[in-house]
């Protein structure tokens, strides 16, 4: 088994199942052993659920100690009695850890508008308590308690040295339909021994959100729930990172792989999806315009339903290109597309097709990865980004998602 949260120093976790769902695990919990420095980011969208008002609240001193998070119901546009359900799951958490529930990050994902059923989630979170542990299995129960309409867990692991002291971070997501973050992502959960201030946790949480989860998109809907946090605990025994040093730049570098990591198994696995698309932009005069550009043309359905027929109409990419809201020649403007970085096709050349191009394309398109350059040529800026193609299958997963 791929080493996972569990490996981390001072980090215990559960997966169980409480009822919300017929077969499936529905209620995870990770608790850090110590007060941990925490950070999170959370949703855009001005109608968000339950947990997501509670949280944001808990999270402004920069510490936590526990997240618990359910599936099978958002526990958003649930009223009174949905903002009642998020207390009582920090509360209960709290109580049975023994934690101040200011300490506890609550997150939810499932249907939305359903009634809350609190006391099966607080069931679940005595149940979690009692059984919490650091062997492998418990971070795998953990990642499979949060999926939705998930097919597999995502979890991912990555550690480096800082001064000689071996540092750990793992993490654990979930997200397939209505992915289109404007913060972080539909639901992501990181731990790691490090030892950090919260303030500088809090700009390299963001800063590596902004370069991954914030540049996937599978169907252009931001969730009422999306969240990604973390925890860092200080269990490594490092000496605290407290300015942007280089030891910083280390750990968010390798913080900015593991959410990338998490966002594009996100993607390979979004609903109906057959193919992962990604998305390279240069050129542009900023990075600002580099992320527009992207997020525009992975978002746009015409593209991604050629992709999905495996149709090489490359002029819907350009359209959706100009359409970003971005200034640029399109007289200056490259496309390249292929399979692998280092073996594109070009299909433009400053704005002119290709010859003989088409044949090649025909077999790229059939493929289960692709990669779509754009070169704007007009600065040095670039972005990438990440998307799945539209099929029928998304259609008919979403309009039977609660019957």
């Amino acid at each position: 088994m791929l080493k996972n949260i569990t490996h981390v120093r001072g980090f215990t976790c559960w997966g169980a199942h409480m009822g919300i769902k017929s077969k499936r695990r529905d209620l995870a919990l990770i608790y850090s052993e110590v007060p941990a420095s925490a950070a999170a980011v959370f949703t855009l969208n001005v109608v968000c659920a339950e947990p997501i008002k509670l949280s944001r609240n808990h999270i402004k001193d920069g510490k936590a100690q526990a997240f618990v998070i359910n599936s099978g119901n958002a526990n958003a546009c649930t009223g009174k009695k949905g903002m009642e359900g998020a207390v009582a799951m920090a509360e209960t958490t709290a109580k049975e850890l023994k934690i101040a529930k200011e300490a506890v990050i609550v997150a939810s994902t499932g249907i939305i508008g359903e009634p809350f059923p609190t006391e099966k989630v607080l069931e679940g979170i005595r149940e979690s308590v009692k059984k919490l542990s650091n062997r492998e299995i418990a971070g795998s129960l953990a990642a499979n308690a949060i999926l939705t309409t998930d097919t597999f867990a995502k979890e991912g692991f990555t550690s480096f040295t800082i001064d000689g002291t071996e540092i750990n971070m793992g993490g654990i997501a979930k997200g397939s339909g209505m992915i289109h973050p404007n913060m972080g992502t539909m639901l992501g959960f990181i731990v790691c021994d490090i030892a950090i201030s919260s303030k500088l946790l809090d700009q390299a949480l963001r800063s590596a959100v902004d370069k991954s989860f914030n540049m996937i998109t599978v169907d252009g809907d931001t969730s009422t729930n999306d969240m990604v946090a973390i925890m860092c605990n200080g269990k490594a025994g490092n000496k605290e990172i407290t300015k942007k040093d280089a030891n910083y730049n280390l750990f968010v570098s390798h913080l900015e792989k593991l959410c990338t990591h998490l966002a594009k198994l996100i993607i390979s696995d979004g609903e109906g999806s057959t193919k992962l698309i990604e998305y390279r932009v240069k050129g542009a005069k900023s990075e600002k315009d580099a992320r527009q550009v992207v997020r525009t043309v992975s978002n746009s359905n015409l593209v991604k339903t050629a992709i999905f027929g495996s149709d090489p109409n490359w002029g819907r990419i350009i359209a959706a290109a100009g359409r970003a809201g971005v200034t640029f020649d399109p007289e200056q403007l490259d496309l390249y597309l292929g399979t692998e970085l280092n073996k594109l096709y070009p299909v433009l050349e400053k704005a002119q097709p290709v010859d003989g191009v088409r044949k090649k394309l025909e077999k790229v398109m059939k493929s289960s990865t692709i990669i779509i350059l754009i070169d704007l040529n007009q600065g040095d800026a670039e972005a990438v980004g990440w998307g799945s193609d539209f099929s029928y299958e998304y259609v008919r997963i979403n309009a039977e998602y609660t019957t």
